[in-house]
């Protein structure tokens, strides 16, 4: 419990969905924030006689929900959106990756107050960013990243990436996009020094991120996996995304995608892997084995045509999967409450689940808990509950798009993007009526399109 002397903010006349190990909901309850932690929740009114309640808010008409989280982002891409509409994944990646390796310091902090800004006014309190592009004399982009997302007030994981392996190698990025397997490791590791966190309440973590198998190489995973567990931090990459990447594995290394992670040590419980569009039985069966985390990105996988996932499968066999928004240049609006929905739909066009490939709950849990999970934060958030840290939305259901659906959670699964009336990051508020309360968004918008035009600009010029 907290001590009395808490700061506490009082939340009532709200339906609540916990996301807790029994999926506990209140038609009418109450959510008590001390300071920056759940102190109590329940049905009905909050305890009488609390002290030091500086703010009561009667959230009638609204469904109260653990904050979404993030599981996989490209934040550097929000500037270059819109581009290669039209290309399946390996053709978008050399159509885009001359202009991303053009990408600095100012471009990089804009495009991440923009990505931060779509997601944080949508409901997401934990975000996090695979940033791979770091081209020489391109200034402190992975502090650039982080600044941004301090200042929104978002939980924030940094997964700093890295790419060894360009088109001289066989490899997909141009020679001048990549670092070198020693510079990658060396600035890797101060960036997990300089700003990792790794207490309770932590707002910044760093894990370590080498980019794709046909963007590194293997010394730089084995290292990489090394200096991740020496290090005593997580480690994410991209697995298993499209048809070619199997393709290409099989002819580099002999084996699949998952075998060739297992054999480099990248399969395990501190072990995240954006997409697993094309598993089989035993791909899962080794996930689930080791526990391995899966961040399921619906929404770029249609864009890229990569392919539908098998979530159902997946949590079946007991694989943690969350969701992701992916880079914003293969996901345009950058919103991750719309995945939710789109996670439902696209997994029932599966013609082996059909309608029974996820409902609701599910859906919703993916967003929450299950993004928790695979970013080895489930004890800290992910669910309403006391003890947890206070992150947390007021989804607005009470008007024309979703007053007359009957359950809270379909609502907001189902039925069009809910508003967000409030959204708490320890504690503290930082969205109001759907707009940001930490930062301008005009403005933001405003540098995200000047810093669009000069990547342009610069691109051109070669």
């Amino acid at each position: 419990m907290a001590p009395s002397a808490a700061q506490r903010i009082v939340i009532e006349n709200c339906a609540i969905a916990t996301v807790d190990a029994n999926d506990t909901e209140y038609a009418s309850g109450h959510l008590v924030i001390a300071d920056n932690r759940i102190e109590s929740i329940g049905a009905g009114k909050a305890p009488e006689g609390l002290e030091n309640v500086v703010r009561r808010i009667d959230a009638t008409g609204h469904l109260v929900t653990p904050g979404l989280i993030n599981t996989h982002h490209h934040f550097y891409q929000w500037i270059t959106r819109g581009l290669a509409t039209d290309h399946n994944l390996f053709n978008w990646l050399v159509a885009l990756y001359p202009t991303w390796a053009r990408i600095d310091e100012q471009m990089g902090y804009a495009a991440a107050q923009g990505s931060l800004a779509m997601m944080a006014r949508g409901g997401v309190t934990t975000a996090m960013d695979h940033h791979y592009v770091y081209p020489k004399n391109s200034g402190d982009l992975s502090g650039a990243i982080i600044k941004a997302a301090s200042e929104m007030g978002v939980r924030f994981t940094l997964a700093r990436g890295s790419m060894d392996r360009s088109e001289k190698d066989g490899g997909l990025p141009p020679d001048f996009a990549v670092e070198t397997l020693e510079g990658a490791l060396a600035a890797t590791e101060e960036t997990v020094k300089k700003h990792h966190d790794a207490s309770f309440d932590a707002m910044t973590q760093v894990a370590v991120a080498p980019c794709s198998p046909f963007s590194v190489s293997t010394e730089l995973l084995r290292q990489g996996a090394e200096l991740a567990r020496r290090l005593g931090v997580r480690l994410h990459t991209h697995g298993s995304e499209t048809v070619e990447e199997e393709q290409f594995c099989k002819e580099l290394f002999g084996m699949g995608p998952t075998d060739y992670f297992e054999s480099t040590g990248w399969l395990g419980e501190d072990v995240w892997m954006a997409h697993c569009v094309h598993m089989n039985d035993s791909d899962i069966e080794a996930f689930a084995r080791t526990k391995t985390g899966v961040a399921h990105c619906p929404s770029s996988n249609a864009r890229l045509a990569a392919g539908i996932a098998r979530v159902p499968d997946m949590l079946k066999a007991g694989v943690p999967v969350g969701l992701g928004v992916d880079g914003t240049a293969s996901n345009e609006s950058g919103e991750l409450h719309t995945e939710l929905r789109n996670a439902l739909l696209i997994n029932r066009l599966n013609p082996v689940h059909r309608e029974a490939a996820l409902n609701a709950r599910q859906a919703l849990r993916l967003g929450t808990y299950g993004g928790a999970q695979v970013l080895g934060r489930a004890a800290q958030i992910g669910s309403l509950e006391a003890g947890k840290l206070a992150d947390l939305v007021l989804w607005k259901l009470d008007t024309l798009a979703h007053a007359s659906i009957a359950d809270p959670v379909t609502a907001l699964v189902f039925g069009a993007a809910a508003p967000v009336t409030a959204s708490f990051v320890n504690g503290k508020q930082i969205v109001e009526n759907n707009r940001l309360l930490t930062v301008d968004e005009d403005a933001i918008a405003r540098s995200t399109r000047d810093e669009a035009q000069r990547l342009a600009r610069i691109a051109a010029q070669g």
